[in-house]
């Protein structure tokens, strides 16, 4: 592709507390490395590693024209809308003879849904395939203060519905939002559920995937009558590497060579306003808590 030449991908993380999290996150990008022995790929983390995002861009802005930044992340919230746009806008002063650019982040669009629809048939099959129609099925996502990533994993829960049989598909975050894991639980048991699926929305391990094994192990003490299944985290599944060769196609097309929330004009009132909901303009520049 020769709008590569002379191009550097950078792979960004979250990060993780969990060590382990972030080693798997390196292990994938040896892999995709290795799928993709003429591309330069980089990688660096927002947050919880050694190499965190101004480091990560000044070292893929060695000896390249152009560097692709690559969000690896699920949902689009102030880390995407907000700190890198910012990181960007500062490399580009530190290095103003290489093109900064960035494309879209994972996000939850169909490739997800085919995921977490083999998720949910490998659970089913963990529980000898019960009735589904009282089998509930519980989407788990990390959890932002901002509204339109929340609503990303509201949408997929309802592309699960309609595409199966399951007359109870919910969502339930594992923090900064609610609804929380054992409330969802509470509610199916009382709409007379007798399988529960949960379904992790996480690419790769974590502190927050440790707190959910430690909270399904204490929901199956709590509701012995109760079969519950587990899902796992999926970031090695194919389909993401395929969703992250799509992004960088893109890109050697010319496509999508700008994220919505780089260069918003709205993007610099909301960071230094830090406000928690979007800024109005095309759901742009919510801003994520911490926990």
């Amino acid at each position: 592709m020769s709008r590569l030449e002379g191009t550097t991908l950078l792979l960004v993380g979250h990060g993780s507390r969990n060590p382990e999290g972030n080693r798997e996150v390196e292990k994938f990008a040896v892999r995709w490395r290795e799928k993709h022995p003429g591309w330069r790929i980089e990688l660096c983390f927002i947050e919880y590693a050694d190499v965190l995002l101004d480091e990560g861009l000044d070292r893929a802005a060695r000896d390249t024209g152009r560097v692709v930044l690559i969000p690896f992340i699920l949902n689009a919230a102030g880390h995407v809308k907000i700190e890198l746009p910012a990181a960007l806008n500062a490399a580009r002063e530190r290095h103003p003879g290489v093109e900064f650019v960035m494309t879209r982040y994972v996000g939850m669009g169909y490739e997800i849904h085919a995921i977490l629809r083999g998720q949910l048939t490998r659970l089913m099959r963990a529980l000898d395939f019960p009735d589904p129609k009282t089998t509930g099925v519980i989407l788990l996502g990390r959890g932002s203060s901002d509204a339109s990533a929340n609503g990303e994993l509201a949408r997929v829960a309802r592309w699960i519905f309609e595409s199966g049989d399951h007359e109870l598909v919910d969502l339930a975050f594992t923090g900064i939002t609610w609804p929380r894991l054992e409330t969802v639980v509470q509610r199916h048991v009382r709409l007379g559920m007798t399988q529960i699926c949960i379904i992790p929305v996480y690419l790769f391990t974590g502190v927050l995937i440790e707190r959910i094994r430690a909270q399904v192990e204490r929901l199956k003490r709590q509701y012995p009558q109760i079969a519950f299944a587990l899902g796992a985290h999926f970031g090695f599944d194919s389909r993401i590497f395929d969703l992250l060769d799509s992004r960088v196609n893109a890109v050697s097309s010319c496509e999508n060579t700008q994220f919505e929330c780089d260069g918003c004009k709205y993007r610099e009132v909301a960071e230094k306003e830090e406000e928690a909901d979007g800024c109005g303009e095309a759901e742009c520049c919510g801003r994520e808590k911490s926990e």
